[in-house]
């Protein structure tokens, strides 16, 4: 990918709660809120740090199955509920499954870009809580091939692809050493949560999360070789930004110190009608990352902060696999030791990531921009990691389906 002609930054970032099972407010059987109600939410929290959305040139809004979970499309139209000013503002809804978020930003950037627009406010949203798990399960499997996967696959579909690669990873590595580093990143991921206010399993009290963790997978409930903690939860939520040049940035007022300027991005598409070459490596996310550091002129050695997409704890496994941060079969150890955390070595997730902050999945590649740009500015409050001077740089992995679409970027605090 050819390097940025200018800079872009991202500023005004705000998260709605991740909702679901395991947070207080959340009754299946009571009325919940609306998808509207998200999009207003966190549209609105990001126009209350600006002085006015007018300055607001253009909108893009980042959803995977409104169409299916709520019967709704045309989800643009929502935009201009706002804020009045935004009535009549260009807006683009983009999709690419879990991955509909990182594509959002990746929409904006390039119209900053292009120079179309100097202030982009870009969204993500997913309301799924609108259905039982198991048809759920069947709705997300529109995120693979569904015609010439659909019918072979589990009736948990995505838990089955990637308990599939689990399995072969512990073919390869071990079995009792992939699920230790497993189930040390659900523990990880839930004591991350508990700092996050707005995050899923932020009101998680469990006091042996380990012990739960190494619960052993029964497949005849379930899938072969995932527990249901090595799976990110159904979420309803919503996450929003600014993203802008500039001379976005002067007309918004924002100081440059509040801002996180784009240093490389890299998108990549994987075959949806084809099985990964390599279960145990996602290959795709791999080719992402390399992209983002050759835009960047950076190595891993430069990162100080991650944000990967962990549907399921393999998945955050080999997310440290695909960064380079650690070789292949090393991330169990890694993860196990506790070089993963918050307060360690490359500290990955800090919010709790998909499996402790929630999956809002059109949403979450917008959220893990919110919570990387509050990283690399140092106003991540409770759960914020220490910045290395060395390694000033997050990267983070927003990631479709089974390892198909995927968006890497990488962030550094403005100057």
């Amino acid at each position: 990918m050819k390097k940025f002609r200018k800079n872009v930054y991202l500023c005004c970032g705000y998260n709605t709660i991740s909702l679901g099972t395991g947070r207080k407010e959340f009754h299946p059987k009571k009325p919940r809120p609306g998808i509207e109600h998200y999009v207003q939410e966190a549209g609105r929290g990001v126009v209350a740090q600006i002085p006015s959305a007018e300055l607001v040139d253009e909108c893009v809004i980042g959803n995977f199955m409104a169409a299916r979970f709520n019967r709704q499309g045309n989800l643009a139209g929502f935009m201009p509920t706002i804020d009045p000013a935004l009535l009549y503002k260009p807006c683009t809804r983009v999709e690419g499954a879990c991955g509909s978020g990182g594509l959002a930003v990746y929409t904006a950037v390039k119209s900053v870009l292009a120079e179309t627009a100097d202030v982009v406010l870009t969204l993500g949203v997913e309301v799924q809580n609108t259905v039982k798990a198991i048809y759920g399960a069947d709705v997300l499997a529109g995120a693979g091939h569904y015609a010439g996967e659909r019918k072979k696959g589990h009736a948990y579909f995505f838990p089955g692809q990637f308990s599939d690669r689990a399995g072969a990873y512990q073919e390869k590595y071990g079995k009792d050493f992939a699920r230790k580093g497993m189930a040390h990143w659900y523990v990880q991921a839930v004591e991350h949560a508990r700092r996050c206010p707005q995050a899923q399993e932020y009101h998680n009290t469990n006091p042996d999360l380990l012990g739960a963790a190494m619960t052993p997978p029964n497949p005849k409930v379930f899938v072969e070789h995932l527990n249901v903690y090595d799976c990110s939860k159904v979420s309803d939520g919503a996450s929003a930004l600014i993203v802008c040049s500039e001379e976005g940035l002067k007309k918004l007022g924002i100081p440059k110190e509040k801002a996180a300027v784009v240093a490389g991005f890299g998108q990549s598409e994987g075959d949806l009608t084809a099985p990964p070459p390599d279960p145990c490596e996602l290959t795709t996310s791999k080719r992402s990352v390399a992209k983002a550091y050759e835009m960047a002129g950076l190595t891993v050695k430069d990162i100080g902060v991650l944000e990967v997409h962990d549907c399921f704890t393999i998945s955050g496994l080999l997310s440290l696999e695909a960064t380079g941060v650690v070789k292949p079969g090393e991330a169990p150890d890694f993860v196990a030791e506790g070089k993963s955390r918050i307060d360690g070595e490359m500290p990955t997730n800090c919010s709790g990531g998909l499996v402790g902050f929630g999956h809002f999945t059109g949403g979450t590649g917008v959220r893990q921009a919110v919570d990387l740009m509050w990283q690399v500015t140092g106003r991540a409050g409770d759960w914020q990691a220490r910045m290395d001077p060395n390694r000033p740089f997050g990267l983070m992995i927003s990631m479709g389906g089974n390892d198909k679409t995927v968006s890497a970027m990488i962030l550094k605090k403005a100057e």
